[in-house]
């Protein structure tokens, strides 16, 4: 019945509190939106190499090693040798090997070398493979394929050429010019990084840097042989290794498709055939002695990442707690200043037999409508934010916010705000109940 008469009560004065709901829905909207985007950030990015066991590089941190190879967030200083990857390759516990290169952009895109493997066994998202929306995987050194992104942004269609740039920034000028690719297939959006990159093979690389430094020393030759020397022992360190790694096993160096290449590599993405191996796996490849190697779980290196990243989601969340507590101290405000309108509502209240504590209640009941409402108001406001900004995420970001019920602890915070909404309403209420029959009828001068 007082929440009833509550209810009524907050109908008459519907144009004050209707703002401060709003006040309240945008708050919550805040707090939940930094908490859903801090859970979905997590799960989009563990989905991103839902399918690797371990993740193989030169010698680095843990998550600076699943940035480079898998976010394709900065470059690796140091390339690891064919000899660690047939050595790999060989071991009965893995299953396939994905192999990367980087190192060369395209119109600020970067350009991965891998072979057929990265088709064939890349996952993402709960178990979900790479699908071409037009064109065939790249089969030779001269054809590319692009990532939805790529092709989306640059307007690239089937048998396109492009040319790619030497080096990591997004404006270069050194170009390969002398092996420029052919868009051989453009693949379907994935929500991934992958859909930022543009994949050829591992022989495709080794030719256009080899074009490129063979092309180098001819332009040296007639002005400056040092500079052509320096540039090209450089390019050799940077992409090709060292002579001796490529007389391994030439099935694993190569692949299937006989696009394996030559050239020292980047990465690893590895699977292995009972995951259970994986600690083992790890520690043989972590201690091998041929080189100094980095084999992370990409789990624990997520981990090691957020926990980096900790501070500032509990900043995030404590922004978006003191967004809450404004709003919440606005309605308070609201309640406290018709509080003295309201007095001859709260004597006739009191002339038909309402105790002080029914005046305390009435109020109690005014204030868990108003942050209940303005509660669920937010939660609907995230939602509509969330499925019109999703697109925008996942084509920028490549973050994917699907559209669910609540998690555990959103209710939680829901119900965390409702009941301090609802406690604060004990101040007005309080001061309502003290009110006496007598001053609520004598008017004020």
């Amino acid at each position: 019945m007082l929440l009833r008469l509550a209810g009524l009560s907050l109908m008459n004065r519907r144009a004050t509190v209707l703002l401060t709901m709003l006040s309240i829905a945008f708050s919550v909207m805040l707090l939940l939106g930094v908490e859903r985007v801090r859970q979905e950030s997590r799960a989009s990015f563990l989905s991103t190499v839902s399918g690797t066991d371990l993740v193989v590089g030169a010698r680095s941190g843990g998550p600076q090693l699943l940035l480079q190879a898998v976010f394709n967030v900065g470059f690796p200083t140091q390339n690891l040798s064919r000899a660690s990857y047939a050595m790999i390759g060989e071991d009965r516990r893995v299953d396939w090997i994905i192999p990367l290169s980087m190192g060369d952009m395209h119109r600020g895109f970067r350009v991965v070398g891998t072979t057929t493997a990265f088709r064939d066994h890349y996952r993402f998202a709960r178990d979900q493979g790479l699908r071409l929306a037009q064109g065939v995987w790249f089969a030779d050194e001269h054809q590319a394929v692009v990532g939805a992104e790529v092709a989306r942004e640059l307007g690239y269609t089937i048998g396109q050429s492009i040319v790619v740039s030497h080096g990591a920034g997004e404006i270069s000028f050194v170009h390969h010019d002398e092996h420029p690719f052919a868009v051989s297939g453009v693949l379907a959006p994935t929500g991934t990084p992958v859909d930022r990159v543009v994949l050829v093979s591992l022989a495709g690389v080794d030719a256009m840097h080899a074009d490129f430094v063979g092309a180098a020393e001819h332009d040296h030759d007639v002005t400056d042989p040092l500079a052509a020397a320096l540039a090209a022992a450089e390019d050799h360190h940077d992409h090709h290794g060292h002579d001796h790694d490529h007389v391994h096993d030439e099935h694993c160096i190569h692949g299937s498709d006989g696009q394996g290449g030559t050239g020292s590599l980047s990465a690893l993405l590895v699977g292995l055939q009972d995951r259970a191996a994986a600690l083992a796996v790890q520690r043989m490849i972590n201690t091998y002695e041929g080189e100094a190697l980095t084999a992370v779980l990409p789990g624990v290196a997520l981990q090691e990442l957020w926990s980096v990243l900790g501070v500032v989601e509990r900043v995030l969340l404590f922004l978006g707690g003191f967004v809450v507590v404004v709003g919440l101290l606005g309605m308070l405000s609201n309640l406290l200043g018709t509080l003295d309108q309201r007095r001859r509502e709260m004597a006739i209240l009191r002339s038909v037999g309402a105790r002080p504590r029914h005046l305390l209640a009435l109020l109690v009941g005014e204030s868990f409508w108003v942050s209940a409402l303005g509660s669920l108001l937010g939660l609907a406001l995230l939602s509509v934010a969330m499925w019109l900004g999703t697109p925008i995420l996942e084509a920028h970001y490549g973050l994917h916010f699907a559209l669910a019920w609540p998690t555990r602890n959103e209710w939680a915070l829901l119900a965390a705000i409702v009941t301090a909404g609802t406690l604060i309403g004990l101040i007005p209420g309080w001061r309502a109940s003290r009110q006496s029959l007598l001053d609520g009828l004598t008017p004020r001068l």
